[in-house]
């Protein structure tokens, strides 16, 4: 039976919705502006890939969606917050996300830094709610996230990024960035869906195979679609790594190659999927959908 991802990731959605609204203050809650902001860049219509990888990742495991929400709102957070202060001017500075004026062209730029803060420090506050489980405690949960935001992993790929603009840097170099400003946060996206069903430790590293090679496909075609897409079509900046002098994947091994490579590794993610014996079909149509979307 194929796998109905469209009707999956619209559940999905709904429900991360919902307990993202449960989980922030009101938009009114003192002071309001910095809720406001939050609340406008978290609800802009992000398509979510995060917390469907937790929630699959969960299901893949045994587990249930009630379980492993905290930890999927938890990770949304702290993508948003990473896309807020990703757009800044000090950064990459872009004036349109998900189709709409960047939250530092709406509420002005020290907001925006607030509000991302905000939103990081928020995320440990969902992510405690956990209920924890026998082989992974609160403790390890919160240090899963730390790490994966930290400094040698999410922000390392930020300054990484920076560094390079308008340098001539090596492949080797450029996979060091995607591994950590896009891969380490999916790859602890699905990691803690299966800590959330209590995995045992080869289900948790045959998730950890499946979330760094899907990281690196997802941020491989990113490069693409930057060259190939309007900023209609992505809903942001379209061309901006170009205009950066940023080094991408097409523009040091070609676009042949690049799409070459994201098929690779999307290979390699199916592959480590073969423990679950075909109870992981969200998980496979995620890293499909990934490899092969337009947006």
């Amino acid at each position: 039976m194929s796998f109905d991802l469209q009707a999956y990731l619209l559940r999905q959605t709904a429900a991360v919705d919902r307990a993202l609204n449960r989980f922030l203050p009101p938009a009114g809650a003192k002071p309001a502006t910095i809720h406001r902001a939050m609340r406008y860049s978290i609800f802009a219509g992000g398509k979510r890939i995060r917390p469907a990888l937790c929630l699959a990742g969960a299901e893949a495991c045994g587990g249930r969606l009630e379980d492993a929400l905290p930890l999927a709102c938890a990770v949304e957070c702290i993508h948003t917050y990473s896309l807020i202060h990703d757009d800044l001017p000090a950064m990459d500075d872009d004036d349109l996300r998900r189709g709409k004026p960047t939250n530092h062209k709406v509420f002005g730029e020290g907001i925006a830094i607030l509000a991302g803060d905000a939103l990081l420090t928020g995320a440990f506050a969902i992510a405690v709610q956990c209920k924890g489980w026998p082989r992974y405690n609160h403790r390890d949960i919160i240090l899963e996230l730390a790490r994966a935001a930290g400094s040698t992993q999410l922000i390392a790929g930020q300054v990484a990024d920076l560094e390079g603009e308008g340098k001539k840097i090596p492949a080797s170099h450029l996979r060091y960035i995607h591994e950590r400003k896009t891969s380490a946060l999916l790859c602890c996206a699905v990691r803690l869906g299966g800590m959330s069903a209590n995995c045992p430790p080869g289900q948790l590293q045959a998730l950890t195979d499946f979330g760094y090679n899907v990281g690196l496909a997802f941020q491989i075609i990113d490069d693409i679609l930057d060259v190939t897409q309007t900023s209609e079509q992505l809903g942001k900046t379209a061309g901006k790594d170009t205009a950066a002098a940023k080094a991408t994947y097409p523009s040091i091994v070609g676009m042949k190659e690049s799409r070459r490579i994201a098929a690779r590794l999307t290979g390699r993610a199916f592959r480590a999927l073969r423990i679950f014996k075909n109870r992981a079909p969200a998980l496979e149509a995620l890293a499909e959908f990934l490899l092969k979307r337009d947006k």
